[in-house]
């Protein structure tokens, strides 16, 4: 996680984390999960850190799937020229929603939200399962932590 996002997180605590996991949700390479461990080890209540860190991840997903859906001639084609990229899009369009099941994944994660916007994936689908995927993340983490 870079310093910045690490003060942020330490000096606004689940406001911070959450704008943290917000910003690993997109194709910036941050890593929320860290942010989340360094909220917990600070003091913030694993509730409350589970909490925002999954709000803000879940939010940045939305973006990443609204930015897809919008864009999506423009976005298509970036997506294919990364290897990862082709990955989520083949994947949407071999699985359609169940390859979502992967987006909480590092490296291909952030890119198959992308591409379920670019697939137009139902709203109704999409964010029921990035949410309860975020969540279950997060648990683990704490599980783990």
């Amino acid at each position: 996680m870079s310093p910045d996002l690490a003060e942020w997180v330490l000096t606004y605590g689940a406001a911070g984390l959450a704008l943290a996991a917000f910003v690993g949700a997109t194709l910036v390479p941050v890593s929320s999960e860290a942010a989340f461990v360094a909220a917990v080890a600070a003091g913030l209540a694993p509730p409350t850190a589970l909490l925002w860190a999954s709000v803000g991840n879940t939010a940045g997903c939305l973006v990443n799937y609204a930015i897809g859906r919008l864009a999506r001639e423009r976005i298509g084609d970036r997506l294919m020229a990364s290897r990862s990229g082709r990955a989520a899009l083949g994947w949407t369009e071999r699985w359609g929603v169940p390859a979502l099941l992967l987006s909480w994944l590092p490296v291909v994660g952030d890119p198959l939200t992308l591409a379920a916007g670019v697939g137009r994936v139902p709203l109704a689908w999409f964010v029921p399962l990035v949410a309860g995927l975020r969540v279950a993340r997060y648990a683990a983490l704490l599980w783990l932590v």
